[in-house]
């Protein structure tokens, strides 16, 4: 007799009368009652967030959304003026420029304080003792030839609007949990060590606080990109009023110079 076969997942799952998510009836006891950012949070954890981490998750969100034409955008915009009647195409396009450089520095940075943070153990119990752990952290990785995640912006060369407002946020809801707590040491003892002041980006800041509410560091790129595709999706339903997709990839075409 042949094996039954068997696929189990506890995500969701239908038949002719209803639909079921996470245990729950989606339509009796999710629609309208859970929030998006709720709902994401709760996919990913495998539990329900309390009201002050759906208010720091979504804030995350919300400072991930867009950051106007980056790369992610500009992709995103071209493959629609090429391809106008795949719109997922040009979503996926945006969405795949999510890297080192764009996006992927929330879980850069999450990953990084997790690791500091796992081999130190038992956590600092003061600011010095934060500030001494995060100076060894940065010296590690300047001796490493490596960057710290999360420190410096092309844009904020003194402070990323978005940091002081999201640990703001944190500490107001008491998650300020020990991922933020030595990601503000770092910006507190790195100019000492690195002979510059560098300001905390947003991104570093929004990997630290999906740390604190107990997220896996493998997953925090995926919030990211949760975040980037509502921005991706307003660029998009722009790009069908302006056509700029066109105009820029007429510009360079307009301005390319052949060098064999």
């Amino acid at each position: 007799m042949a094996e039954e076969l068997s696929f189990p997942t506890g995500i969701g799952t239908s038949d002719a009368d209803r639909i079921r998510l996470l245990g729950q009836d989606l339509a009796a006891d999710l629609m309208g009652k859970v929030g998006f950012g709720e709902l994401a949070f709760w996919l990913v954890a495998g539990r329900r967030p309390a009201p002050g981490e759906t208010r720091v998750f979504e804030a995350v969100l919300v400072a991930l959304a867009d950051h106007g034409f980056t790369p992610t955008a500009i992709a995103a915009r071209v493959t629609y003026a090429s391809a106008p009647e795949a719109l997922q195409g040009a979503l996926a396009a945006g969405l795949l420029g999510g890297g080192s450089r764009f996006l992927g520095v929330t879980e850069d940075s999450g990953r990084f304080l997790s690791d500091v943070l796992h081999a130190q153990g038992d956590l600092p119990g003061t600011d010095a003792d934060w500030d001494a752990l995060a100076e060894r952290a940065v010296r590690d990785q300047r001796a490493a030839g490596k960057f710290v995640p999360g420190l410096g912006h092309p844009v904020h060369k003194v402070q990323d609007p978005r940091t002081p407002v999201l640990i703001g946020i944190a500490d107001a809801e008491g998650l300020r949990g020990p991922h933020l707590r030595l990601f503000e040491a770092i910006g507190r003892v790195h100019p000492a060590v690195l002979g510059r002041t560098l300001p905390l980006n947003g991104a570093g800041v929004c990997g630290a606080a999906l740390a604190d509410l107990g997220l896996p560091v493998e997953m925090l790129r995926g919030f990211a990109l949760l975040a980037r595709a509502a921005g991706l999706l307003g660029h998009l339903a722009e790009e069908r009023r302006t056509n700029l997709g066109l105009e820029i990839y007429k510009t360079v075409d307009r301005n390319a110079r052949y060098t064999p």
